[in-house]
């Protein structure tokens, strides 16, 4: 399996939008009469569920072309949307849905449903992913096995699905438990080199692991037909601005990560750490979002999850000088200064006590978009 090298570090965006009807802002299954209105475009595609809808910006040479594209296609999804009676909300979780999924039918997704069954129906989770363009599957590796340990900091600036079912979960980001009951989710398998990742790929194709690389949807995962790294461990966010501070950090991240040796990302960042340390880590960042406690050793010493990010921050200053994307540091800065999505439903809900008004107030986020 060859890995399409990128010559310079592209990035791409997924965002996965809900799709909720109108008046009642519950989850609309919508997505075949939506799609009608764009039959032929590359940029607006169904997802698992029904009621999902998906936008992908082009292959972007900044975070600043990736998220204009994205805005753009936003409008035209508002205006279709508008007319068949529906609307988008940017969550993880939708905060008072009930019911089971209808899965879009879709060949790969109709699969899915045959192999897990009733799970199969209660992933009702939406995510944003970014693709960042890699120079060779051995500098994907690498990035992988430095970004590992930084992935409760993507799960906690990301975080933005405190409810489920209509109940305040008490977690920031509930996404990542109803993802954890399937297999291959959650934190990755960490390779020496490409050829390693390569034999993996083809023992878990031989033994019905998996079918295609689609299937392993791990919180960062490597795309060779793309030649990139996915970073795929956030919640589906409530606004643009939000979108675009996570695909700059999850950019200068990860080609920095790709670029330094472990000896320099260990001065910032913690590498080898024991699984059940890294387990916990996303653990906490999921439950408690910002305000969660960071392991950083074996022996069990912790540090304030928040410090962490700004030491990251702070590293990756020049990295992102050299690719273009400074000035827009400080909209990741600014994350940490009014709070990721779950605090700001979680205000909308202690001032309403309505699970509805945080429904209300995502479904605003988008429409000042417009």
């Amino acid at each position: 399996m060859e890995f399409n090298n990128c010559k310079e570090p592209t990035v791409g965006v997924e965002w996965e939008l809900q799709l909720v009807d109108d008046e009642t802002l519950d989850l609309f299954d919508g997505i075949l009469p939506l799609m009608e209105f764009f039959p032929d475009t590359d940029f607006v595609k169904p997802e698992y569920i029904q009621s999902c809808v998906e936008l992908t910006s082009c292959v972007a040479e900044t975070s600043d072309v990736a998220v204009e594209h994205i805005r753009r296609s936003l409008k035209k999804i508002l205006q279709r949307c508008r007319e068949l009676e529906m609307s988008v909300c940017g969550a993880g979780t939708h905060p008072f849905c009930r019911r089971l999924a209808l899965i879009t039918p879709m060949s790969r997704y109709m699969q899915i449903e045959k192999n897990y069954g009733y799970m199969a129906h209660t992933q009702i989770a939406f995510g944003t992913h970014v693709h960042i363009g890699m120079r060779s599957g051995d500098e994907t590796m690498r990035a992988m096995s430095h970004l590992t340990p930084a992935l409760p900091v993507f799960i906690a600036l990301s975080a933005n699905s405190p409810f489920w079912r209509g109940f305040q979960t008490g977690h920031a980001a509930y996404r990542h438990r109803i993802l954890a009951v399937l297999p291959n989710f959650g934190i990755p398998v960490v390779f020496r080199d490409w050829a390693e990742f390569v034999s993996f790929y083809n023992a878990a194709l031989k033994s019905g692991m998996i079918r295609q690389i689609k299937d392993i949807h791990w919180d960062i995962r490597p795309h060779p037909d793309f030649g990139t790294i996915e970073i795929r461990a956030m919640d589906a966010v409530p606004d643009l601005q939000t979108l675009h501070a996570l695909t700059v950090f999850a950019r200068v991240m990860a080609v920095c990560m790709a670029r330094a040796s472990p000896e320099e990302v260990s001065r910032v960042l913690p590498l080898e750490l024991p699984a059940w340390i890294q387990k916990e880590n996303c653990f906490r960042a999921s439950h408690w979002g910002l305000n969660a406690e960071f392991i950083y050793n074996e022996k069990g010493e912790y540090r304030p999850l928040r410090g962490l990010i700004r030491d990251l921050i702070n590293y990756c200053e020049p990295v992102a000088h050299d690719i273009g994307e400074s000035k827009n540091l400080g909209l990741v800065w600014q994350i940490l200064t009014d709070g990721p999505g779950y605090s700001h439903q979680l205000e909308a809900y202690a001032e309403h006590r309505s699970t509805y008004a945080v429904a209300v107030y995502l479904k605003r986020q988008l429409l000042k978009e417009e």
